[in-house]
C-alpha cells in the first residue's frame, strides 16, 4: 500500500490542471472557494474538506489516493526552496524593508496586537500602469489585540 503526501498531491493537481487547460480561477469556481485559498489548499497548505476534494477530483480526474491526500491536515512550515524563488523572495525583501514600518503603523492605528493570518483574506490583482502593469497584493487580516 502506498500513501501520498500533500506536496505530492499538489504537484499532481497542478500538472493535471495545466494538461486540461484550466486556470486556477476555474478550479476555484468548481470548488466554490476564493482563488487564493483554493491554490494554497491544493498545493498543500490547508486541509481540503471532503466534498471540495471530491469536486477537484471529478474536475481533474484524480484517483482516490490524491483526493485523500488533499484532505490531510498540513504541516505549515517554511519551505526553503519556495523561499528562494524570485517571486516569493521579493515578498521577504519587502517585509525586510517595510516590516518595521508596517508594525509601527498597525500599532499606532490599532494598539498592541497583531494581524491574524488565520482569520485572513488575500487577493492578487493586476492594475494597469503606463510604466508597466502593477501587482496589487492585499493582506486583509483580523486585528487581534494582545491580552495580558
Amino acid at each position: 500500500m502506498r500513501f501520498l503526501d500533500k506536496a505530492g498531491a499538489g504537484r499532481i493537481v497542478d500538472r493535471l490542471r495545466i494538461r486540461r487547460g484550466l486556470t486556477w480561477a476555474e478550479v476555484a469556481q468548481a470548488v466554490g472557494r476564493a482563488p487564493v485559498w483554493t491554490v494554497a489548499a491544493l498545493l498543500g497548505k490547508h486541509p481540503v474538506p471532503a466534498e471540495e476534494a471530491q469536486a477537484v477530483g471529478a474536475l481533474l480526474g484524480l484517483d482516490d489516493e490524491v483526493v485523500e491526500a488533499l484532505q490531510l491536515q498540513p504541516t505549515r512550515t517554511p519551505d526553503p526552496e519556495t523561499a528562494s524563488d524570485p517571486t516569493v523572495y521579493r515578498f521577504h525583501e519587502a517585509l525586510d524593508v517595510y516590516g518595521a514600518a508596517i508594525k509601527a503603523l498597525i500599532h499606532e492605528e490599532f494598539g498592541d496586537g497583531i494581524m491574524s493570518a488565520i482569520n485572513f483574506h488575500l487577493t492578487v490583482a493586476r492594475r494597469p500602469d503606463p510604466d508597466g502593469d502593477r501587482v496589487v497584493v492585499t493582506f486583509d487580516g483580523k486585528f487581534l489585540p494582545y491580552q495580558w
